[in-house]
């Protein structure tokens, strides 16, 4: 697995995972899913962007996901989907450039979420089943 601009650390790293001991390893099939998520999503969206791009949240074991109160289907379970936000760039503009980018893409779901003051991008590549859609959720 050589992605060009991403680690498989950055999407299993958790904050929550490391306070409660929760063991956050993926499988290989969670494996192969990050992979063609990076490969498909998340490297492309990176090099055309031409700025970094942070993984707030990736892979979630099903423990992890209940602890940060995910819910019960999370695509973070099966490593088809990833929180991101931009670095260089303002949330605004990194949503507009994702949006137009996202128009001739196969993709599953791209959320524009935010909670309080927080706001990340939940982008999601499910092979066979992408439904191409774009919308938003404050919680």
């Amino acid at each position: 697995m050589k992605w060009e601009y991403f680690k498989l650390d950055e999407f299993t790293k958790s904050q929550t995972a490391e306070k409660f001991n929760i063991d956050n390893t993926p499988n290989e099939y969670v494996v192969n899913n990050l992979n063609k998520l990076v490969t498909n999503i998340l490297d492309p969206l990176r090099k055309t962007l031409g700025s970094p791009i942070k993984i707030t949240s990736g892979y979630r074991s099903y423990l992890l996901n209940k602890m940060v109160g995910g819910v019960k289907n999370s695509q973070h379970m099966s490593g088809k989907a990833a929180d991101i936000q931009p670095v260089g760039k303002t949330f605004d503009e990194f949503t507009k450039f994702i949006k137009d980018w996202l128009k001739d893409k196969d993709f599953d779901q791209c959320i524009i979420e935010s909670s309080g003051k927080s706001r990340w991008i939940h982008i999601s590549y499910d092979e066979g089943h992408n439904r191409k859609k774009i919308f938003s959720i404050t919680k």
